[in-house]
């Protein structure tokens, strides 16, 4: 069966490369705002849900990824910086202390869809405000949630872990592994009935 990743992000494109499956892309068209939950990893779950729908819809014979990221910070979320001024911010936020890393993650082929969610603990060091100038200055931090990429330049901030690394970048794979089993366990079932 076709996989078809519903995202642009060319991070999750590396990360679902691991899993040795050929895949084609097409990002969902999502109104993201217009779609709320009662907390930070229900939102990732929500939005996941939202984008591999979008392009099942059209896609129906084929295996839909759908993914969202989100950072967790004492139950707000952290989305992409709108500016400068916001990436400092969300840095000064994150800094000396940890947050939550909630991935969303979908997956529909024909009428069956899984959802399901990954979280991760980050830890930052505590950070002077030359680092943090420095660090909004680069391009790194505007499309990424929570404003920093873990896999980049901000990897030096990052004290500690807990849980699965590619969460963080934007894709657990290991748990998209077990979910795409699972989807084909349930085809196979299906197909034998």
């Amino acid at each position: 069966m076709p996989l078809i990743l519903a995202s642009a992000s060319p991070r999750r494109r590396q990360l679902l490369a691991l899993l040795g499956r050929p895949f084609s892309v097409q990002p969902a068209n999502v109104d993201e705002r217009a779609i709320c939950a009662p907390g930070p990893a229900a939102l990732a779950q929500a939005l996941a849900r939202a984008k591999c729908l979008a392009v099942a819809a059209a896609r129906p014979g084929d295996t839909v990824i759908g993914c969202d990221t989100v950072v967790d910070v004492d139950g707000r979320v952290l989305g992409k910086p709108e500016n400068r001024a916001d990436a400092v911010r969300m840095m000064q936020l994150l800094s000396g202390r940890g947050h939550l890393v909630h991935t969303g993650v979908a997956v529909a082929r024909g009428r069956t869809v899984l959802v399901q969610c990954e979280t991760t603990r980050v830890c930052f060091a505590q950070l002077s405000p030359q680092e943090i100038a420095d660090y909004a200055d680069t391009p790194e931090p505007y499309d990424k949630a929570g404003g920093y990429g873990i896999q980049g330049y901000a990897a030096r901030f990052v004290s500690g872990i807990q849980g699965c690394y590619f969460n963080v970048v934007g894709l657990p794979v290991h748990r998209l592994y077990e979910m795409l089993q699972q989807i084909d366990k349930i085809s196979s079932e299906f197909c034998k009935k």
